[in-house]
C-alpha cells in the first residue's frame, strides 16, 4: 500500500438503513446499502424493529461492502461510524461494530456527525460533480432536519436557519399519508408532481422571520384542504392527486427558496450546495439548478445515491478527519441528539 493511500469502512446506522462503505483516500470504492421493507406496513420507522434489522444486516453489508472495494480488512486505515443524531438503538449496532472492528484490527476509529456528512458528501470524488469552495451555504433537508448552515470549512460549520417546528420532509410523507399513498411517501409526491399543474392549488406561506423555517402550519393546511374538499366530492384526491402533488410541492419549494435568497442577501455567499434525502427532490433540484442562471448563483447537487442515507458520506468525513487526526476512543458513546 503506498504512503498516500487512505482506506476508510464507514458504517451509517442512524435510522433504518444499514449502510457500509469503502474510500481510497476522497474517492468512493464501495457503497451498499440495505434497505428495510418491514416499516412500510406501520406505515413509518419503528425504532425497535430498525435496530434489529441493523444486527441481522451490518455483517453481511460490510462483507459486501469489502469485496466490492476489492480489499481485506488489514488494509483498512480507519473505521468511520455515525455517531449521531438518530434512533438510540440503530446508532448502537452501528458504533457497537465499529468499536469492536478497530479494536480488533489495531486502527483508529473516527465518530461522524450524521448532518455534518449530509453536508460535507459534496467533497466525494466524482466525475462530473464540482466541490464547493469554502465559505458555502449548505440547505439540509430531510425527514428530521430543515436548516441553512454556514459552511466554513470541513470542522467549522453555523446553523444560520432551522426548522422551529416540523422538517420539510415530514410535510411531505404527511401529505402522502392524506392522499393514502404508500410510505415512504415523500417521492410518489416527486412524481405525481411532475404530472400535475403546480399552480392549481394555493396554500399561504408560514409568516417565520429571519431564515428560520415552519411547516406544522402547512401540515395542517393542507389536511383542512384534503378534508373539506373530500367532503364535497369524496373522489376528489383520485381526480386531481397530480395537481394536488404539484401544487403542496411548489409551495415547499417556492418557502425553500424564499430563505435561500435571504441567506444569499445577509451573507454574501452565492454558492449553495443541497443535501439530505428531499434533496432528491427532483422539483427541488432543477429550482436549484435554474437559479444558477436567475440570480447568478453557483448551486451543487450531489449524486442521487448521495442524497439519502448512506456510507459514502461518512466515509468523506472520516478521511477530513483522518488527515487532521480527529480520532476518538472507545469510550465514545452514540447519542440520539448531537452538538452541530
Amino acid at each position: 500500500m503506498q504512503q498516500n493511500e487512505v482506506f476508510i469502512l464507514a458504517i451509517e446506522s442512524s435510522c433504518d438503513d444499514t449502510a457500509a462503505a469503502v474510500l481510497q483516500n476522497d474517492k468512493v470504492l464501495s457503497n451498499v446499502v440495505a434497505r428495510q421493507s418491514i416499516h412500510e406496513e406501520y406505515g413509518g420507522v419503528v425504532p425497535e424493529l430498525a435496530s434489529r434489522a441493523h444486527q441481522q444486516n451490518i455483517v453481511p453489508v460490510i462483507d459486501v461492502a469489502l469485496k466490492k472495494a476489492n480489499i481485506t480488512k488489514d488494509q483498512l486505515s480507519a473505521i468511520a461510524f455515525t455517531q449521531g443524531p438518530g434512533l438510540m438503538g440503530s446508532l448502537l449496532v452501528g458504533s457497537s461494530f465499529a468499536k469492536s472492528l478497530s479494536m480488533a484490527l489495531n486502527i483508529p476509529l473516527i465518530a461522524v456527525n450524521h448532518m455534518h456528512a449530509h453536508i460535507l458528501a459534496h467533497f466525494i470524488d466524482e466525475e462530473g460533480f464540482d466541490k464547493p469552495t469554502f465559505p458555502f451555504l449548505a440547505l439540509t433537508i430531510s425527514g428530521g432536519h430543515t436548516q441553512i448552515v454556514k459552511v466554513n470549512d470541513f470542522f467549522n460549520m453555523e446553523i444560520i436557519g432551522e426548522t422551529t417546528d416540523d422538517a420539510v420532509g415530514e410535510a411531505f410523507d404527511k401529505t402522502a399519508k392524506i392522499l393514502g399513498l404508500p410510505y415512504p411517501g415523500g417521492p410518489l409526491i416527486d412524481q405525481f408532481a411532475k404530472e400535475g399543474n403546480p399552480k392549481k392549488y394555493s396554500f399561504t406561506k408560514p409568516k417565520i422571520a429571519g431564515l428560520d423555517f415552519s411547516f406544522s402550519g402547512l401540515k395542517t393546511q393542507i389536511l383542512y384542504f384534503i378534508q373539506k374538499n373530500v367532503a364535497e366530492n369524496p373522489n376528489f384526491i383520485e381526480e386531481n392527486k397530480a395537481d394536488i402533488c404539484a401544487s403542496v410541492q411548489q409551495i415547499i419549494i417556492d418557502i425553500l427558496m424564499d430563505k435561500l435568497r435571504l441567506a444569499v442577501a445577509e451573507t454574501g455567499i452565492t454558492q449553495i450546495a443541497i443535501g439530505g434525502g428531499v434533496s432528491a427532490n427532483s422539483g427541488i433540484r432543477t429550482t436549484l439548478k435554474n437559479a444558477e442562471g436567475k440570480y447568478g448563483w453557483k448551486t451543487f447537487i450531489p449524486k442521487f445515491e448521495y442524497t439519502t442515507d448512506n456510507a459514502a458520506m461518512i466515509g468523506i468525513v472520516g478521511y477530513q478527519k483522518f488527515l487532521h487526526d480527529k480520532f476518538v476512543d472507545q469510550s465514545t458513546v452514540s447519542k440520539a441528539r448531537i452538538e452541530f
